[in-house]
């Protein structure tokens, strides 16, 4: 079972949540927070494996909280994702950021990936971060291209559309492959390229385009 941590200030908010992750089968909420003080000490009395974070809390914010939760697999879930919030989700590497509209299955897809080391960014986030991040200047750029040459023909192809914004299920049905590949895959590029997520792997790209 994937024990798991809820905080959010919204008590029905953190009902719906529980409901929806409790419904997997493998996830087990053991505890509930409504700051992000409250969070980090439930999240260590309990040895959590991943902490499912409201960014916008009283007392400390779920950023904040997932500073000081080191060793524990951070979710960050908001109502939207705000240009900051976005960035700074990225800067710290956390391991999944979603919106709180997002479906119940990607909830449930955000908390495994955490548990299994990997990241989770839902299609509207990327596509967020990527509509607003500025072109890279000329080191960036070089280094981009750099990180991205140890890339073989496939993992580029594979690293293009989840620039778009693509999920792993949409990638595979396009370069038709099984989803369960595409997910290899990723996790293979991200090791390679030195990245903690998704998003970052798309901005690399960005600043150092694949000839057409």
């Amino acid at each position: 079972m994937i024990k798991t941590l809820i905080a959010d200030d919204e008590p029905l908010i953190t009902t719906g949540i529980r409901t929806v992750l409790e419904s997997a089968g493998d996830i087990e909420v053991v505890a509930t927070a409504r700051d992000g003080r409250e969070a980090v000490q439930a999240a260590r009395r309990h040895q959590i494996d991943v902490a499912l974070l409201d960014i916008a809390m009283p007392v400390m914010d779920g950023l904040a909280a997932a500073a000081e939760l080191t060793g524990i697999r951070v979710v960050l879930l908001t109502a939207f994702g705000g240009e900051d919030n976005v960035r700074r989700a990225v800067r710290h590497g956390v391991s999944g950021f979603v919106l709180k509209t997002c479906t119940p299955d990607e909830l449930i897809r955000a908390v495994r990936a955490a548990h299994a080391g990997q990241a989770y960014l839902s299609p509207a986030v990327t596509r967020q971060v990527l509509d607003m991040a500025a072109p890279g200047d000329h080191e960036r750029g070089r280094d981009a291209a750099r990180r991205l040459a140890a890339l073989t023909a496939r993992e580029a192809d594979v690293l293009a559309l989840v620039a778009q914004g693509l999920s792993n299920a949409q990638v595979a049905r396009r370069v038709h492959m099984t989803e369960a590949s595409v997910k290899t895959y990723v996790s293979r590029i991200l090791a390679k390229l030195n990245c903690a997520n998704r998003v970052q792997a798309a901005l690399l790209l960005r600043d150092a385009p694949f000839p057409t």
